[in-house]
C-alpha cells in the first residue's frame, strides 16, 4: 500500500473517499509492517479514541477500504493500539506448518474438479492417481499422494473457489409383460437397468427424452436420446445402445413405464434372447441405479432446461461421440460393499473408486462376457488414448458448442 495521504485531514474527506471506494478495489503492495505503521498513524492523526461512535465508524472504514483488512482484523489492530499505544506485527511463537501443496497444485485440482462438475472427494482422489500412474502425467505427481479429507480442505480455499464454476411420472400399465422381480446377477456383467428422463415442457410442446442403460455390475452406461419414446424412435436408438455394449447382455431390467412394457420392446428382446424383467410394487429401490444415474449424469450434463425435440439427432451424435465414451473409459463410480450386521441389516459401503472399463477389467474369466471383436487388450488400450482430464475437458467444451447450436437454432 504505497499512498501518500498527508493532504487527507479532515473527516469530511474521509466520508467522501469512504464513498468513492464503494466503486473501488485498492491493492496493498507494501508489506504487513508497512501497513500496520500506517494504520497506527491514522489513528493517531485522526483521534479516534477521542471521537464519537459515528466518526470512529468513519475512520475505521478508511482503513478497512485502504488496508484491504477484514472488519475482525481491524477491530483487533485497533485494540492493539489502544492497549499498547502502537500497531506493530507481532513476532510468530509457534511453529507454522509447512505448505505442501502449493499454488500451482490448488488450481490443477480446481481445474479436474471442474472438469468432472465436481464429483466426491473419493472419486477425484482416484481419477488423481490414475493421471499420475497409468497416463505418467508429472503435473499430478503431489496430488496423486492427497488424502480424501484434504481435498475437501483444499477446496475451501480461496485459490479453489475462485476457479471453480458450481419428470414426468410413467403411467401405469397392465400389460402382462416382463417378469416382476428384482434381477440376480450373481456377479456376471450383463444385467441392465434401463430408464427414460424427460427434458421438460414448454408451451404445451414436448422436450427430448433420453433413454438411460447402465450395467449393474459394472456400471457401464450408455446414454441416447429421442425425439419422442414412441416405436418409431425409441426402437432404432435402443437397437443401436444395446448393439454397443461390450458384453453380452443377459437381463433387461425397467419400472412399469408403457415405453418399455410393450409387445414391440418385448419382441426385440426375445429376438436377441434377452430376459425382461420389471420393477415391484412397493419396491422402489429395485431401479435405484439407472435413476441415480439419470440425475447424477444425465441432469448433471444436460441440465433441466427445456429443450426442443427437433435437436435430438444433434444430441443424439454428442452423447454417441463424447459422453458416452467418457463415462465408460474416464469417469469414476462407486461400487459398494454389503456388511450385514448381527441383526441381519445390510449396510453399504463405497470404498472402491473405479471407471466401469477398470471395474469390468477386473472380472474374472472376463472373455467369457465379451461379445465377438472385444477383447480385454482392446479395453485397457482404448481408456489410454485421452487421459481422463483431457476427456472430461473436451466433453465441456463439446456440450457448450452444442448448447449455443441450440440457443440459436431456437
Amino acid at each position: 500500500m504505497d499512498m501518500n495521504d498527508e493532504s487527507v485531514t479532515s473527516l469530511a474527506q474521509l466520508r467522501e473517499f469512504v464513498k468513492l471506494s464503494q466503486c473501488a478495489e485498492f491493492k496493498r503492495t507494501a508489506g504487513k509492517a508497512k501497513t500496520y505503521e500506517w494504520i497506527g498513524q491514522t489513528l493517531g492523526k485522526f483521534r479516534y479514541s477521542s471521537e464519537t461512535k459515528k466518526n470512529k465508524a468513519v475512520i475505521k472504514e478508511y482503513i478497512k477500504s485502504v488496508s484491504g483488512y477484514s472488519d475482525s482484523q481491524v477491530d483487533r489492530l485497533i485494540k492493539r493500539k489502544k492497549d499498547t499505544g502502537q500497531v506493530f506485527v507481532k513476532e510468530r511463537t509457534q511453529n507454522a506448518f509447512q505448505t505442501f501443496y502449493e499454488v500451482p497444485d490448488i488450481r490443477l485440482l480446481a481445474d479436474v474438479a471442474s472438469a468432472f462438475e465436481n464429483p466426491n472427494g473419493y472419486a477425484l482422489k482416484k481419477c488423481l492417481e490414475d493421471m499420475y500412474q497409468i497416463y505418467g502425467d508429472d503435473k499430478f505427481e503431489k496430488l496423486s499422494h492427497i488424502s480424501k479429507s484434504h481435498i475437501y480442505n483444499l477446496r475451501k480455499t480461496k485459490i479453489y473457489t475462485s476457479r471453480v464454476l458450481v419428470y414426468t411420472k410413467t403411467k401405469k400399465t397392465a400389460i402382462p409383460i416382463g417378469e416382476r422381480r428384482k434381477p440376480d446377477n450373481q456377479g456376471k456383467p450383463g444385467y441392465l437397468r434401463i430408464d427414460s428422463v424427460h427434458q421438460g415442457d414448454l408451451d404445451k410442446e414436448k422436450g427430448v427424452y433420453y433413454i438411460n442403460i447402465v450395467d449393474e455390475i459394472s456400471q457401464w452406461e450408455f446414454v441416447g436420446c429421442v425425439e419422442t419414446i414412441s416405436e418409431q424412435h425409441l426402437i432404432p436408438v435402443l437397437e443401436e445402445l444395446l448393439s454397443l455394449i461390450p458384453f453380452k447382455v443377459i437381463n433387461f431390467h425397467s419400472d412399469n413405464g408403457s415405453e418399455y412394457i410393450n409387445k414391440v420392446v418385448a419382441n426385440l428382446l426375445n429376438k436377441l434372447n434377452i430376459c425382461q424383467t420389471k420393477s415391484r410394487a412397493r419396491h422402489s429401490n429395485d431401479n435405484a441405479l439407472a435413476e441415480g444415474k439419470n440425475g447424477a449424469v444425465i441432469r448433471k450434463t444436460m441440465g433441466y432446461t427445456h429443450i426442443p425435440k427437433k435437436h435430438a439427432i444433434l444430441i443424439n451424435e454428442f452423447l454417441r461421440k463424447y459422453l458416452n465414451p467418457h463415462l465408460n473409459f474416464h469417469r469414476h463410480c462407486a461400487f459398494s460393499e454389503d456388511q450385514i450386521d448381527e441383526k441381519g441389516k445390510i449396510k453399504k459401503e463405497y470404498k472402491e473408486y473405479l471407471t466401469p472399463c477398470q471395474k469390468l477389467l477386473t472380472i474374472k474369466n472376463l472373455q467369457e462376457y465379451l461379445v465377438p471383436g472385444i477383447t480385454r487388450e482392446s479395453l485397457e488400450t482404448e481408456p489410454k488414448k485421452l487421459t481422463h482430464f483431457e476427456s472430461a475437458k473436451r466433453l465441456q467444451e463439446e456440450r457448450l458448442k452444442i448448447f449455443k447450436q441450440i440457443s440459436a437454432k431456437i
